[in-house]
């Protein structure tokens, strides 16, 4: 049976850029954001669901209006909360029939909310990417061209990096001091090991 692993962290922290060097050791990754954002488009149901409660406007010619949803939702907490409960559930379903067609040893979810939003109960590893805010911010800024502020409003709305950190088997500092390859490697190496994989069964 598949071993399945999470890879997770803030926004900024540099883990997709982690998940790719997985890859390049053959393990196969879910992206969980840009699943979401397919679910969202080509899901029926999920698109019924979102019309429903937030109305025709969030779809223009069948095709999702991101930014629309997005500004309806940010600063609401109640409608964030509303569209998470609708798209969080679809995504999960979605990454563990992914998962069950997979043929390697194991493969990994790529997702910012998995404590959030409960799929670590579906996860046998979780893998933390640790970044200090500071760098966190600088590398959005230069991705996204956001302001400091709206970066921090975005940071405020995730869980706590320290808690989250601590909720993780396996923690990957990217930090630009440490070398982040050695460490998946590690890690990788632990989860291949019957040691590795017997300790959490």
């Amino acid at each position: 049976m598949i071993i399945k692993v999470g890879i997770t962290g803030g926004i900024g922290s540099g883990k997709t850029t982690v998940a790719k060097v997985f890859e390049v050791l053959g393990v196969p990754v879910y992206y969980a954001d840009e699943a979401a954002k397919r679910l969202m488009n080509e899901d029926g149901i999920l698109k019924d669901e979102i019309q429903h409660h937030f109305g025709k406007e969030c779809y223009v010619e069948g095709k999702l209006n991101r930014k629309y949803l997005s500004e309806l939702v940010f600063n609401n907490d109640k409608k964030l909360a509303l569209l998470n409960s609708i798209v969080h559930p679809a995504t999960i379903a979605d990454a563990q029939k992914w998962m069950q067609q997979q043929t390697t040893p194991y493969a990994i979810k790529e997702a910012a909310l998995i404590f959030e939003s409960g799929s670590q109960q579906q996860l046998d590893y979780v893998i933390g990417v640790f970044t200090p805010i500071p760098m966190r911010i600088q590398r959005v800024i230069k991705r996204d061209q956001l302001s400091r502020e709206e970066i921090k409003a975005r940071m405020d709305k995730q869980m706590d990096e320290s808690i989250k950190m601590r909720l993780c088997d396996f923690v990957i500092t990217n930090d630009e001091q440490q070398m982040v390859i050695p460490q998946v490697i590690q890690i990788h190496n632990t989860i291949l090991t019957k040691d590795g994989i017997s300790q959490k069964r």
